[in-house]
């Protein structure tokens, strides 16, 4: 990616589809060039969230949402150091920012930290193109990096592909480090960091947990160091079926029948330990408005979503696997794709979504609690 900070929001930009579709518009944030894999987000809040989030890692955000900026951006939402998206594309920017929060506004933020993106272009054309084609690389040029549009289309064909994808690595903590209990100290957790949202550790510090989160490189004996009373595999980008190493080390957590608790990206490495396949989804569920049903109580959950990738495991029985019988436990009402797994004969449970609720709404928060209580349980 190749950036300049002049002339944001006033240069022509275009972006460009791996299939030859463009679209023209504005520059929005940074000027200059930026490739990756085109999805789009459907939630009319939570901007800044999505940005800082590494699962986004290599991908070029889309917002459904027409309006986007309209609070700005302040220090304390991020849920990362960074912004990670490769890209950001937008209707209709907010001119000017309006909220007793606001420190600055999401086009000078873009700008300073050398985010390309595009405005002005029609997102919904866009959005519906993206349903209809499937996910699929991009990129979005302005200022000199413009060309002509069969020049642009070659470039973004060299692009990589988001299949095949090992990225954890890149997004993750070089060095462990440790999120103190909020209150009496009640459990201690290895958090294995595969593209973490600061607001994770936190929901579980706000329990009595003492989080240690370990870079994904972690080896079994490095979790273990920690003394755990529990497991978790967290979030992250890329495609499950590189990463051997958490599918292996999250093997030996089984083994050891310690409690275990995964999400997003933990979801899809504890279908991988239990011997389940994964697949790419045609243009994959990012927003934090969709519906997902709890099979164990019936109850339905809306809930914050950033995935590309998902479990094949049958949805009409319960599966035999090493590690003891397992069944589906949450599934989208939206296209039956897995959304949660849970083991019968051991305490380990995963979920395809974001329970911490940064951006998002509240109704999965009882999943740190069921976390807890396996942990309770095991001590018991």
């Amino acid at each position: 990616m190749t950036i300049s900070t002049r002339g944001a929001g006033k240069a022509p930009a275009v972006l460009v589809l791996e299939d030859g579709r463009a679209f023209r518009g504005r520059a929005y944030g940074a000027v200059g060039e930026t490739f990756g894999e085109a999805v789009f987000s459907t939630g009319m809040t939570g901007y800044q969230e999505t940005l800082t989030d590494p699962s986004y890692h290599r991908q070029v955000v889309v917002m459904t949402a027409p309006h986007v900026g309209n609070t700005g951006v302040n220090d304390e939402d991020p849920e990362s150091k960074r912004i990670w998206v490769s890209g950001y594309v937008v209707r209709d920017p907010a001119r000017t920012p309006s909220n007793w929060r606001s420190q600055r506004s999401l086009d000078d933020e873009l700008t300073a930290q050398g985010v390309v993106g595009i405005s002005g272009i029609d997102t919904r054309a866009l959005t519906r193109h993206l349903r209809e084609r499937g996910a699929m690389r991009v990129g979005i040029f302005s200022g000199g990096a413009l060309a002509d549009e069969g020049t642009l289309l070659a470039r973004v064909r060299q692009a990589p592909e988001m299949s095949g994808a090992d990225l954890s690595a890149e997004v993750a903590t070089k060095e462990a480090y440790v999120v103190p209990a909020i209150g009496t100290k009640k459990f201690t957790v290895a958090a294995i960091d595969l593209g973490i949202k600061g607001m994770t550790p936190h929901r579980m510090a706000e329990r009595g947990i003492e989080v240690h989160v370990l870079p994904a490189t972690a080896t079994l004996e490095e979790v273990y160091a920690v003394a755990p009373d529990g497991v978790f595999f967290s979030n992250g980008p890329g495609d499950p079926s590189t990463a051997d190493h958490p599918v292996s080390v999250m093997q030996g957590v089984l083994e050891r029948k310690t409690p275990l608790f995964g999400i997003c990206f933990g979801n899809q490495i504890l279908g991988r330990a239990l011997g389940f396949g994964t697949y790419k989804l045609k243009y994959g569920h990012r927003g934090i408005n969709q519906p997902v049903q709890d099979r164990s109580t019936g109850k339905v959950e809306v809930t914050a979503h950033n995935h590309g990738f998902a479990v094949d495991a049958p949805l009409d029985k319960v599966s035999d696997t090493a590690y003891g019988r397992a069944e589906v436990s949450h599934v989208c009402l939206n296209d039956q794709v897995v959304e949660g797994l849970q083991l019968l004969d051991r305490p380990a449970f995963s979920v395809q979504y974001h329970p911490e609720a940064a951006a998002g709404p509240h109704d999965a928060a009882y999943l740190f609690d069921r976390f807890v209580s396996l942990m309770e349980d095991q001590r018991a």
